[in-house]
């Protein structure tokens, strides 16, 4: 897992998922504009927090493909969520957790 600041998680973006860097980007400098007008580092927190998920997720290619199909399953509504959002649930922790959050 590469560093929680905003530099190691655009390296680690731009070599995973490189589509996604502009994404990173702009949540950085939303990020830090909200931190400025609310004088809260708390943006710059959930910024860390979401980018290391997805960098701990994207980083296992077997546990991103799951986790898109089961995002699939819950966008077409023909089963019963409930089971798809626990495993849904089960993958950003166990990710949360290999990064350290």
């Amino acid at each position: 897992m590469p560093e929680p600041t905003p530099d190691a998680l655009r390296a680690a973006v731009a070599r995973l998922a490189r589509s996604r860097t502009p994404a990173l980007t702009q949540h950085l400098f939303e990020a830090a504009t909200n931190a400025q007008r609310a004088r809260s580092l708390a943006p710059l927190r959930a910024f860390v927090h979401s980018w290391a998920v997805f960098v701990a997720i994207e980083g296992r290619p077997e546990r991103a493909a799951r986790l898109r199909e089961l995002e699939q399953i819950v966008d077409a509504g023909e089963e019963d969520p409930a089971a798809v959002i626990a495993e849904i649930r089960a993958i950003r922790e166990a990710a949360e957790a290999e990064a350290g959050l």
